[in-house]
């Protein structure tokens, strides 16, 4: 396992978690509201690609966006990346296990649905 991942709790008009992959030199990043929790469907949101330097970092973000801190890290293997389907396996501090994230629907204007789940979707 070479490529590494980071959960962030992020503090910005409430708190969410920040799910970040690390790929091709940027960390493609899902905001979740929970924890992911085994078994559980949390609605998830794809936000743009993030700094690698997310990977170590804790503190305010720019633009007075609120703070961040890293809740769990590690390193994940690739199973499936596909446009819409995204299955790692992780092996972190925290967290552990299989990853799925996939799109459930997108509309015209191109907003997007997407589910993150802790454990194999069945």
């Amino acid at each position: 396992m070479g490529l590494r991942f980071v959960v962030l709790e992020h503090s910005w008009d409430g708190i969410h978690y920040d799910f970040m992959l690390e790929r091709e030199g940027v960390l493609k990043t899902w905001a979740i509201d929970a924890w992911p929790t085994p078994g559980l469907d949390l609605p998830a949101r794809r936000l743009p690609d993030h700094r690698i330097a997310y990977l170590d970092y804790e503190g305010p973000v720019s633009g007075d966006r609120g703070n961040v801190l890293r809740l769990s890290f590690g390193f994940y293997e690739t199973v499936a990346w596909e446009r819409d389907r995204v299955s790692v396996r992780l092996e972190g501090d925290q967290l552990v296990g299989a990853v799925e994230i996939r799109l459930l629907a997108s509309d015209a204007a191109g907003a997007e649905t997407w589910i993150l789940r802790l454990g194999n979707f069945d």
